[in-house]
This record gives structure tokens, C-alpha cells and sequence, in this order.
């Protein structure tokens, strides 16, 4: 049977032949990507877990793209948070005010993900990376 792209991609992170629509996989990630809206939520999340590492630091992107310059007391907070974050788990790809763009856009021309790669992020264009 032949498979998209996508499935190709997919089955060679996931370890497996072939994968197909609507199949679980567990898939070995390049990159997990968050920004100053998502990620705020996600280490919460991982706060009420009582999580207090991360699985690769160099695997994870954080860029403050979405309300950055800051337009408000919470945006400025979000941003602390995950700057806090970003500096107490020494992530490697962290991109803040002055060493920043739009995340979608940033990780490809700063080389962090190429082609072939499996990335997730909690963002709605994240799918972009495929294009």
C-alpha cells in the first residue's frame, strides 16, 4: 500500500512499515514547539503534575511571537512565565524580544527543523511546517 508524505514521515518516527488514517501512534518528536499563549498552559499543566524536567531540551522551541511586545499586565506576565521556564530548564531554542519572529517562520530559517521532520505544537498553524 502506498503512503502520503505525511504517512511516511510519520511511520518512520513511530518506528513502524506503514501507518494509516486514524491509527494511534507513538511517534519520536525533532521538536515541540510553544509560544507565549500556549506555552503558559502547558507548564501549568506540568506544575499540577509535579513535573520538574523536561524530556530534551534541545527538542523544545519557545518563542514569544503572539503578544510580543507586550500589550498587557497578563501578556507581560505570560511572558515572564515562560521566560522563567525557558531559563530554569536552560532550553535550548528560545527565542524572546530581539531574537524573535514569527514562530512559523523562525524555526526553518534559524535551521531548528527541516524537512522530514515530526514537530507538534499547540498552535493552529503549526501544520504549516508540512506546506
Amino acid at each position: 500500500m502506498s503512503m502520503t508524505m505525511t504517512q511516511k514521515i510519520l511511520a518512520k518516527h513511530a518506528g513502524l512499515e506503514s501507518v494509516v488514517a486514524g491509527q494511534l501512534i507513538e511517534a519520536k518528536l525533532d521538536m515541540v514547539l510553544g509560544n507565549d499563549v500556549t506555552s503558559p498552559v502547558a507548564i501549568n499543566e506540568m506544575t499540577k503534575f509535579g513535573k520538574n524536567s523536561v524530556f530534551d531540551k534541545t527538542k523544545i522551541s519557545l518563542v514569544m511571537d503572539h503578544f510580543t511586545p507586550n500589550k498587557d499586565i497578563q501578556s507581560a506576565q505570560n511572558c515572564k512565565q515562560v521566560r522563567e521556564f525557558a531559563k530554569k530548564y536552560d532550553i535550548t531554542h528560545y527565542y524572546d524580544v530581539g531574537n524573535m519572529g514569527i514562530e512559523h517562520a523562525l524555526l526553518p530559517e534559524q535551521g531548528v527543523v527541516t524537512c522530514g521532520d515530526c514537530i507538534i505544537g499547540a498552535d493552529s498553524h503549526t501544520c504549516t511546517y508540512g506546506a
